[in-house]
């Protein structure tokens, strides 16, 4: 499968892909949907990548008189995404930025509307947040440090889509945080320019004023049920969250003034970089004030239906790794246009 899908894979010219806002400063956020932020990476240290004579050329094709033809990739290329992988794994071994890099791959996803059917309309996962118009959404304050920490890595592999780019690293992120495997699949095809962004407003909040219908009323739309929400909360067991971004959480708390990355913020977990479900376990016992607890968070064990979920996943780590990885899975494909349809695995 992975020759077939290398052979058939197309470069994208360099206009279908949107530049790096310009004057943008840095102050990575993270933490899976919501505005709450943290920093992974002191002032964007970027690791060395593999030598570039691996990149191939890119070279927009000519027709005519001097007209340049930008081509929509046909698929990602298998090959090129694995190696993609390991300078992920790379890269995050060197800048702690793993709360950013799942937030980077849910928020391109959680657009989806599962009552449209057209695409790029119907939101999801197609890339569109590495545009400008995108990226200045509220909910998506920092994820412009997410996009230059990818720049690089999509540059080296012209052959691999955005789409696929943002959700592998989201993907890889929880699984070299000591989570689960998640059962991704690939081919996922980019929306070519920032005219087929999603409005703004596809997000949740973190704190609204009713938690859990919101909470409802946005996985819903997704096509997500409340197992599958109460999972996917438990994302948080990574990240800080800093208020003069996101208006939520302490200036910096024992867990987090000495980092790693930049110090600060206010972490869900006091091991903030490590996935395991003491996200739940803290969610319930509300007993350390340096940890932080949002209203959707207290929903979690508030409302009876989530609360369901949220004490199972308290006190049983391997039934949370399975319906995470699951939910995440189905997270990271929603909305997307697959080529192949059936998407293919770098696992096979």
């Amino acid at each position: 499968m992975a020759e077939r899908l290398a052979a058939a894979a197309t470069l994208r010219a360099a206009a279908s892909s949107g530049p790096l806002p310009a004057g943008r400063r840095a102050g990575p956020s993270s933490s899976a949907f919501f505005r709450s932020s943290s920093s992974s990476s002191p002032a964007l240290r970027l690791v060395s990548l593999r030598a570039a004579s691996s990149r191939p050329s890119q070279k927009a094709k000519s027709v005519g008189r001097g007209r340049s033809v930008r081509c929509m990739a046909a698929a990602s290329d298998a090959a090129q995404l694995k190696a993609a992988r390991e300078d992920i794994r790379e890269l995050l071994n060197t800048t702690h930025c793993h709360p950013i890099l799942v937030r980077l791959g849910w928020h391109d996803s959680g657009t989806y509307d599962k009552n449209i059917n057209d695409w790029p309309e119907r939101g999801g996962a197609n890339g569109s947040l590495r545009f400008d118009v995108e990226l200045k959404h509220g909910a998506n304050a920092g994820l412009v440090n997410a996009l230059k920490l990818m720049q690089p890595i999509k540059d080296k592999y012209p052959s691999i889509t955005y789409a696929d780019l943002f959700q592998l690293a989201s993907a890889t992120a929880i699984e070299e945080a000591g989570g689960p495997k998640i059962p991704m699949k690939y081919g996922r095809v980019d929306v070519t320019g920032p005219e087929q962004c999603p409005p703004e407003g596809k997000l949740p909040d973190a704190g609204p004023s009713a938690p859990a219908d919101h909470l409802r009323l946005v996985f819903y739309r997704m096509g997500l049920d409340d197992k599958e929400i109460v999972a996917l909360s438990g994302a948080h067991t990574l990240g800080r969250s800093r208020p003069e971004r996101s208006g939520w959480g302490k200036p910096e708390t024992k867990y987090t003034k000495n980092g790693p990355g930049a110090p600060g913020g206010q972490s869900w977990t006091a091991e903030w970089l490590k996935f395991d479900n003491s996200y739940f376990k803290e969610i319930k016992e509300k007993r350390d004030q340096d940890l932080l607890v949002l209203p959707t968070d207290a929903a979690l064990f508030e409302d009876p239906a989530f609360k369901v979920y949220a004490e199972k996943y308290a006190a049983d780590e391997e039934a949370f790794f399975k319906d995470y990885a699951e939910a995440h899975a189905k997270l990271s494909s929603l909305g997307a246009k697959f080529d192949p349809a059936e998407g293919f695995s770098l696992d096979d």
